[in-house]
């Protein structure tokens, strides 16, 4: 989650447009990993050139929860995915003091999982997980906008105060969102097998059955493709992190060249925004027309 340079109270929430739907023509690209010829990667450029941006803190984020706008996509804390995981919040958790974190007297205890800890046992999809612990009906690293510090994630302001890559700080699941990787190896039909990895959008399915229950989403919503560069830009640490650099160098390339041409199947929400956009451009240019 790459926020943004203002924040505004969530009182001037603006009336969201309409959610796109979740199906509609996607443009892919596929080539191999220039540094490992068994890794071949499949990019969602429709994604991935489209101009979505993280909203949070501004009037058109309107949250994931009814009643807690100001939340973001804060709300149910942040589950870990491995070891790694946990060490990498486990370092950035040590960087925060008093003035970067709410409530880091609620937190920051010695033991991670005690009274004064951050994180919390849960269950996830039928297995014990560790996630970040709730307080007070979000995650407990989400600064609240009557904090003097700043609303939003203590370990994102932190890391951007320290210039560092937030994805160096944070749990894997906030960093990456909205993209998302997948990976399988594949039998081709000579019985080679190879490892293919898949870069789309995080879409609400991407939550199974609950994506649907969520008030507002943000990679559909015409309100958050509003960027003044392309995902493939924005996320670059963080896409380097999930295919590596020469990977990245060669799908920027691609971009680059496909933006050049023209997609065929642009994302929907960057079509409406950039619609609207241009229609109030006009109307300021000319009132009298829509009097």
């Amino acid at each position: 989650m790459r926020l943004p340079l203002a924040f505004v109270h969530a009182a001037s929430k603006i009336a969201p447009k309409p959610e796109v739907p979740l199906d509609f023509p996607r443009e892919w690209y596929e080539f191999v990993d220039p540094t490992n010829p068994e890794h071949l990667i499949n990019a969602d450029l429709t994604w991935l050139l489209s101009h979505w941006t993280c909203v949070f803190g501004t009037p058109a984020c309107q949250g994931i929860i009814e009643g807690r706008e100001d939340d973001g996509c804060c709300s149910h804390g942040a589950y870990l995915s491995d070891d790694e995981d946990r060490e990498i919040l486990a370092k950035g958790m040590a960087m925060l003091t008093p003035d970067d974190w709410q409530f880091y007297e609620k937190g920051s205890g010695r033991n991670p999982l005690g009274k004064r800890g951050y994180l919390e046992e849960d269950d996830l999809d039928g297995e014990p997980a560790l996630k970040t612990r709730k307080y007070k009906g979000a995650c407990i690293f989400l600064n609240r906008p009557d904090f003097a510090g700043g609303q939003g994630c203590a370990l994102h302001s932190m890391a951007l105060r320290k210039g560092i890559e937030p994805l160096e700080v944070k749990p894997e699941v906030c960093w990456q969102l909205p993209v998302r990787r997948e990976q399988q190896w594949v039998e081709r039909p000579d019985g080679e097998q190879i490892l293919k990895t898949t870069i789309t959008e995080f879409d609400r399915r991407g939550w199974g059955s609950g994506g649907a229950d969520l008030k507002w989403y943000c990679s559909g919503s015409p309100d958050a493709h509003i960027g003044a560069k392309q995902v493939w830009e924005s996320y670059r640490p963080e896409l380097i992190a999930l295919i590596g650099e020469p990977a990245y160098d060669e799908l920027a390339k691609i971009c680059k060249r496909r933006g050049a041409l023209g997609l065929i199947a642009v994302h929907p929400a960057t079509a409406a925004a950039t619609k609207r956009t241009e229609g109030d451009i006009k109307y300021a240019q000319h009132p009298e027309e829509h009097a």
